[in-house]
């Protein structure tokens, strides 16, 4: 996760990060839980494999009614004091589609009431006003509602007519309850030439927060590997979207703007910066050292529907074992399985150019599931990266 408006627009300074002296995830707030030192995991739960849309690039392949072998509540209760004494700071609801599981908001609740954030990520359209209310009520931190694109496209890619109508629907009744509201947008050739009127809705609706997600190969998104953005097309977004977060902090709007699931953006946020602004670089190297680059297996894990533990969410394909028979904590920490261990330290494994990479300390090898989706070598260089061989310093 590189936060464009910390980084390139200045949001988020150093010394912001360093006055927290240990810089523990429990201690930080929200906006600089990725500089942690600790890299206690944020979890994703999907909670239910159930789903009402149907979309082309669900990487969890959601159905339309729930997994026969879903965690019950009082197993997912379980699970939630085994991440509160493990200290994770953050438990992101998602699913499928987390609203259809009936007794989420309990979920939630206990959440909250034992000191970890709690988000959701949603497609918005079962957001009602009384769902936004109590949601509110209960103190969930954040809503991530996922758009394809405007109203044509977007219902395109959910496959239901009125979901985009239905989604807007939902980021207005969090307004209107006073609940924080962001938007979440997965980038392809199908889509991206729509990233300027994402941006419009930012600021027509005064949305505080948008994250761009580079696609990653898993789930039904393994049919859309040719629909993936060039390197120039990445170059081109990541510009544009540098251009559009500057245009609105240069208007006094403080949105937050990242872009997920591609590190190399953060060696070129601070190589474009090392022409605009020297002195702002500086500061941004500090800072993507401090990120420290791709946290799957490490600062960010998943908890399948099932119980299965994955390295993140993008990982179905490998568990490392289920909660139903061993904790989320003793899995986690289990150094004896080879993969975690490794993942835990990835860089010393990463084959390639990758290997030879200036920036490996602070994009930590990228993403290791979409090098294995398309070399079948989890260690291979991730083919996402776009950096030029002069940039990464490699002859």
């Amino acid at each position: 996760m590189i936060g464009v408006s910390k980084l390139y627009c200045g949001a988020v300074e150093p010394g912001d990060v360093l006055r927290y002296h240990d810089r523990r995830a429990q201690d930080l707030p929200s906006h600089l839980l990725q500089f942690s030192a600790d890299k206690k995991p944020v979890v994703v739960w999907n909670v239910t494999k159930q789903c009402n849309l149907k979309c082309v690039h669900c990487y969890a392949k959601a159905t339309a009614g729930p997994a026969p072998n879903e965690l019950t509540q009082a197993e997912g209760l379980a699970l939630l004091q085994d991440l509160k004494d493990f200290g994770v700071p953050v438990v992101l609801f998602s699913g499928g589609e987390p609203l259809m599981r009936p007794d989420l908001l309990n979920l939630v609740e206990w959440t909250v009431n034992h000191g970890m954030r709690a988000v959701i990520s949603t497609n918005g359209t079962l957001i009602t006003s009384e769902t936004a209310r109590r949601l509110k009520d209960l103190g969930l931190s954040y809503v991530g509602i996922s758009l394809d694109g405007t109203e044509p496209t977007h219902d395109k890619f959910r496959g239901q007519s009125g979901a985009f109508a239905a989604a807007m629907a939902g980021v207005r009744n969090c307004q209107a309850a006073g609940l924080k509201v962001g938007l979440r947008f997965t980038v392809s050739r199908l889509n991206f030439q729509e990233v300027p009127a994402i941006f419009d809705l930012v600021e027509e609706y005064d949305i505080p927060r948008i994250c761009f997600y580079h696609l990653v190969y898993a789930g039904r998104g393994t049919k859309l590997v040719e629909e993936a953005l060039s390197h120039q097309q990445t170059r081109e977004l990541v510009d544009l979207i540098c251009a559009r977060t500057r245009k609105l902090f240069d208007q006094g709007r403080a949105v937050e703007v990242l872009t997920v699931d591609n590190h190399a953006d953060g060696p070129y946020l601070y190589l474009k910066l090392l022409q605009e602004d020297p002195e702002r670089a500086a500061e941004v190297l500090s800072l993507l050292q401090m990120n420290e680059g791709n946290s799957s297996g490490r600062g960010i894990g998943c908890v399948s529907w099932d119980g299965e533990v994955h390295a993140d969410q993008f990982w179905r394909h490998h568990s490392f074992g289920n909660v139903r028979q061993r904790s989320f904590s003793q899995i986690w920490s289990d150094m004896t399985d080879e993969l975690m261990a490794r993942l835990k330290d990835k860089k010393h494994y990463v084959t390639g150019r990758c290997a030879d990479c200036r920036w490996l300390d602070v994009c930590a090898g990228n993403f290791r599931v979409r090098a294995e989706a398309l070399t079948g070598d989890l260690w291979a260089p991730d083919p996402a990266c776009y950096l030029t061989d002069k940039e990464i310093g490699v002859k």
